[in-house]
C-alpha cells in the first residue's frame, strides 16, 4: 500500500499520520517525488482501512499494491535510484561502461584477502534465486550487481532484488545478460525490451550485458548501440588484448581498438537521444 501526501503537508498531522500507522506494526519507506513524499507501507496491510486514510486532510491518495514486490517497485519510489560506486554514478541518466576480461587471469589475484576492497558485488546469473545469498547481501552495504537467470522472468528478477532491499541494502543495479530460448545462432537471446519495461516497473537502474547474451564479438557493438538506444544505464561489455588465449569466453571479447571505436559511437547515441 502506498499513500501520497498533499504537497507540504502539516506536520504535526503527518508525525500523527505515521505513528498510527506504525502502531498497527507496519513498516514506513518514505520516498520523496518531484512534489509529493509518498510513503510505502510493508506489511499485512489488510486491516488498514484506506478510507480513513484518504480522509485525511494531509492525503491526496491511498492505493494497495497487488505486485509482490514492494521496494523495488517505483509505485513506491517514483523517482530513479542513483547508485554511488565510489563517486561513480549509475542510473538517474548517469550512464557507465564497465569493460575488461571476464575472470580474473593471474595465479596473484586468486584469492580476494580483504572483501571489503570490492566496490562492487556481482551475483551471476545461475545464483540470482540463491536466497540465502541475497538476503545476506541485504546486511551489507555493498552496491549489487543482479544478473537475471537465463530462465527466469522479469518479474523473478525484481523479486530477487527485493529480497536485497528487504534487507536494507538500496544500492542494487540490475542486469540483462540474455535468456535461453530455442533460438541457437546466438548464446543466449537478448531481451532488449526488458529495459522499458523494468524502467517503467522499478525505480532500480538496469545495465546490459551484450558480451554473454550474444557470445560473439562481432555481434556485440551493434547490441550495445540498441541496448543504448533503448535506455539502458549502461553496459558490460567483455574486452580482452589476446582474445583467442583468454582464459575464459574469448569468442565474445572485443579486442581495445574495437571497443575504443564502439564508446564513440555510444556517445553519439547517447547524445541522438539526451
Amino acid at each position: 500500500m502506498i499513500v501520497i501526501l498533499k504537497e507540504n503537508p502539516n506536520p504535526k498531522q503527518l508525525t500523527n499520520l505515521k505513528n498510527w500507522i506504525t502502531s498497527q506494526g507496519i513498516t514506513i519507506h518514505e520516498s520523496q517525488g518531484v512534489h509529493q513524499l509518498i510513503l510505502g507501507l510493508v506489511g499485512d496491510t489488510t486491516g488498514i482501512d484506506i478510507d480513513l486514510i484518504k480522509a485525511l486532510d494531509i492525503v491526496e491518495d491511498v492505493k494497495r499494491i497487488q505486485d509482490p514486490y514492494k521496494n523495488v517497485n517505483r509505485k513506491f519510489h517514483p523517482l530513479d535510484t542513483v547508485v554511488d560506486i565510489n563517486g561513480l554514478k549509475i542510473g538517474g541518466g548517469n550512464f557507465q561502461i564497465i569493460a575488461g576480461p571476464c575472470s580474473i587471469e593471474s595465479e596473484e589475484i586468486s584469492q580476494l584477502d580483504l572483501f571489503a576492497d570490492v566496490d562492487v558485488i556481482q551475483v551471476g546469473a545461475r545464483n540470482m534465486q540463491n536466497f540465502e545469498l541475497l538476503k545476506k547481501l541485504g546486511t551489507t552495504n555493498k552496491p549489487i550487481l543482479l544478473k537475471r537467470g537465463l530462465a527466469n522472468t522479469i518479474q523473478e528478477l525484481l523479486m530477487s532484488a527485493e529480497y536485497i532491499m528487504a534487507g536494507g541494502n538500496p544500492n542494487i543495479i540490475l542486469c540483462e545478460r540474455g535468456i535461453r530460448t530455442f533460438e541457437t545462432a546466438t548464446r543466449n537471446t537478448l531481451d532488449i525490451s526488458a529495459i522499458p519495461v523494468i524502467k517503467n516497473l522499478s525505480h532500480l537502474p538496469i545495465v546490459i550485458d551484450p558480451s554473454h547474451a550474444t557470445g560473439i564479438a562481432r555481434l556485440v557493438p551493434t547490441m550495445s548501440l540498441a541496448a543504448t538506444a533503448a535506455g539502458a544505464d549502461g553496459l558490460i561489455i567483455e574486452v580482452h588484448n589476446d582474445p583467442e588465449h583468454a582464459l575464459c569466453d574469448g569468442p565474445q571479447s572485443l579486442l581495445p581498438e574495437t571497443f575504443a571505436k564502439l564508446v564513440k559511437k555510444i556517445e553519439k547515441v547517447r547524445a541522438a537521444i539526451a
